[in-house]
């Protein structure tokens, strides 16, 4: 990647909503673009709104033999705090694919996240690095580049990933499954300071491509706005 341009991480999605005529899948097209910028800008809390989020949504993720699960808003919510409070929900996007169902939303995707040393060097925080990689794999990454990781720089995380995001009949998102089939092909870079982006700046960048949410009574059910206000 020539260079990271956060406002391009969603550039597939957006051009799949440029071509997609089914509304219902436009409606999930449009939500999964939002939710994705709102992560990214460190508005997670917008995420949870009742007409975007499940009530008990639950996430898998699964790299090499490590196979993590969170379940519920309050376990969902405290990774998305955490990565905005620390930098690393800044996400960037290489050959994207992506495809829509009625309930489901597909991608496969070279992805780069950024990360800080201290999640790289402390086994504490290991369940918040991207995939949810196992210790062994980080290890063996490290070694293959030749370096120790710094606690006060930042790093870009980058391998392939597939994610499925299931989403409910109202078209609210159910929860997310995310594998790293190969986690030993994850390269891990250092950031030159001017590289690193903060969550702060993500959102100034994000804000004019966050758009509110269309009524799903509306836009998918062709509810006038009168009645879909009344159901």
């Amino acid at each position: 990647m020539a260079k990271y341009d956060i406002t391009k991480t969603n550039q597939a999605v957006r051009q799949l909503i440029e071509k997609t005529e089914n509304p219902r899948h436009r409606f999930l097209l449009t939500a999964y673009d939002r939710h994705r910028n709102l992560e990214m800008a460190g508005r997670f809390e917008e995420i949870f709104a009742p007409e975007m989020m499940s009530e008990k949504p639950v996430y898998h993720m699964h790299a090499n033999k490590t196979n993590a699960k969170l379940e519920g808003q309050d376990a969902v919510k405290s990774l998305y705090r955490m990565w905005a409070e620390t930098n690393q929900s800044i996400f960037y996007t290489e050959n994207e694919q992506v495809a829509v169902a009625d309930n489901y939303i597909a991608s496969v995707t070279t992805v780069y996240q950024q990360v800080s040393g201290k999640a790289l060097t402390i086994n504490s925080v290991l369940s918040y690095l991207p995939g949810f990689i196992s210790e062994a794999v980080l290890k063996t990454v490290l070694a293959a580049k030749g370096f120790t990781p710094d606690e006060n720089s930042m790093y870009i995380y980058k391998n392939v990933i597939q994610m499925i995001w299931p989403y409910d009949d109202r078209g609210r998102l159910v929860g997310e499954d995310v594998w790293e089939p190969d986690p030993d092909k994850a390269e891990i870079t250092k950031l030159d300071p001017s590289e690193v982006l903060t969550t702060a700046q993500s959102a100034k960048l994000l804000d004019p491509l966050i758009k509110p949410l269309p009524s799903f009574d509306e836009m998918v059910l062709g509810k006038s706005p009168s009645v879909a206000k009344r159901a």
